[in-house]
C-alpha cells in the first residue's frame, strides 16, 4: 500500500514539473521585459537591449546558465552594432510620422502615403525583432537584418504573431504604463519561439 501510494506520488509530480518549469519560464520572461527596458534607456540601445534578452531567453530553454552579468555582456557585445540600427530605427519612425502629419493635414495622396508608410514601420519592427532574436556575438547587424526581412515575407505567420506581440505591448502601455515593462519580456520570448519555428520548418 505504501508503495503504491509512493508511485502514485512520483506520477504526482511528474505532472506537476512541466507546470512548475512553464511558469518558472514565465517568470524569467517577464524579468527579462524588465531588464530589456532598463537597457533601453540610451534611446538608441533597444535593439541591442532586445537581443541580449532574447540570447538570455534562449539560454534559459536550452537550460544553460546565465543571469543579469551574462546579459549585460551581451548587451555591450551587441550595442557595438546595434546602436547604429537603433539610430536607424528613430529616423524611420520620424520619417513614418511627417507622412501620418502629411495625412492628417490633407495634403493629396497624404492618406496613401501615410498607411504605406505605417504599414513599412510595422514590417521594419518585426525584421528588427526577428534580426534581434537570432542575434549572436560577432554577428553583423546588417546581415542579420537583411535575412530577418526575407524571412518577414517568407514566414507571414511568424511575422504576424510578432505583430500581436507589439500591439499587447502597446496597448499594454495605453492602459497601464508599468505593465508593458514585463510584457517586452514575453515579446522576446515569441520572436525567439519564432525563428526557432522557421528553422525547424525549413
Amino acid at each position: 500500500m505504501a508503495q503504491a501510494h509512493t508511485k502514485a506520488l512520483g506520477r504526482t509530480e511528474r505532472r506537476e514539473s512541466p507546470l512548475a518549469e512553464r511558469f518558472a519560464l514565465f517568470s524569467e520572461c517577464l524579468l527579462t521585459g524588465v531588464w530589456i527596458a532598463v537597457a533601453s534607456l540610451g534611446v538608441v540601445t533597444y535593439p541591442a537591449a532586445f537581443a541580449a534578452g532574447a540570447r538570455h531567453l534562449r539560454r534559459r530553454t536550452a537550460h544553460e546558465a546565465g543571469g543579469w552579468r551574462e546579459f549585460t555582456a551581451d548587451f555591450r557585445a551587441a550595442l557595438r552594432g546595434g546602436w547604429l540600427t537603433g539610430l536607424a530605427g528613430w529616423a524611420v519612425l520620424a520619417a513614418v510620422w511627417v507622412d501620418v502629419q502629411a495625412a492628417r493635414a490633407g495634403l493629396p495622396g497624404g492618406p496613401l502615403v501615410g498607411a504605406a508608410g505605417l504599414v513599412a514601420l510595422i514590417g521594419l519592427a518585426v525584421s528588427g525583432m526577428r534580426a534581434a532574436a537570432s542575434w549572436t556575438p560577432g554577428a553583423a547587424w546588417r546581415e542579420l537584418l537583411a535575412q530577418a526581412g526575407r524571412r518577414t515575407v517568407l514566414d507571414p505567420a511568424g511575422s504576424f504573431l510578432l505583430v500581436g506581440g507589439l500591439t499587447v505591448v502597446a496597448l499594454s502601455g495605453w492602459f497601464v504604463a508599468p505593465l508593458a515593462v514585463p510584457v517586452l519580456g514575453a515579446v522576446a520570448a515569441a520572436a525567439v519561439a519564432v525563428e526557432a519555428r522557421y528553422r525547424h520548418g525549413r
